[in-house]
């Protein structure tokens, strides 16, 4: 059986870039840690939500590699400190999560606020493009 990828569609040219995004994505589930949401706060702007309760901002890193967000959260182990614990049901944890962003999309600013970790994301709207090609005689 062939695969169908998007270059055997041939009205679909000059996408490999965009199949080989579309995998990409597909391997950088990560297993749910930490939840976020996706929110759309205009026509032109979303708003990623991660859950990192027990972080500070000094644990988590935010940086764009590659058209693709990368958030990154790191916990140091606190065991060191004397401190005797019972019970240990709350771990100190290290997460990874990445997003594929579209051309065009820009991240904005990230803040904290009651353990939520909120990054604003803009797009820009380009602007329509009409080109007129010439026919010239054989």
């Amino acid at each position: 059986m062939t695969k169908l990828t998007l270059g055997s569609y041939p009205h679909l040219l000059g996408f490999e870039q965009l199949e080989r995004l579309l995998e990409r994505t597909a391997k950088s589930e990560n297993g749910g840690y930490p939840p976020f949401n996706i929110e759309q706060t205009s026509d032109h702007s979303y708003r990623i939500t991660l859950a990192v309760a027990g972080f500070r901002e000094e644990d988590l890193s935010i940086t764009v590699e590659d058209r693709q967000l990368v958030i990154r959260g790191r916990q140091v182990d606190d065991e060191g400190d004397g401190r005797v614990f019972l019970h240990r049901g709350i771990a100190a944890r290290q997460f990874q999560r990445v997003f594929v962003l579209a051309d065009g999309v820009e991240v904005g600013e990230a803040r904290m606020e009651n353990g939520l970790l909120h990054v604003d994301l803009d797009r820009a709207v380009p602007e329509p493009v009409v080109q007129t090609i010439r026919i010239r005689k054989g």
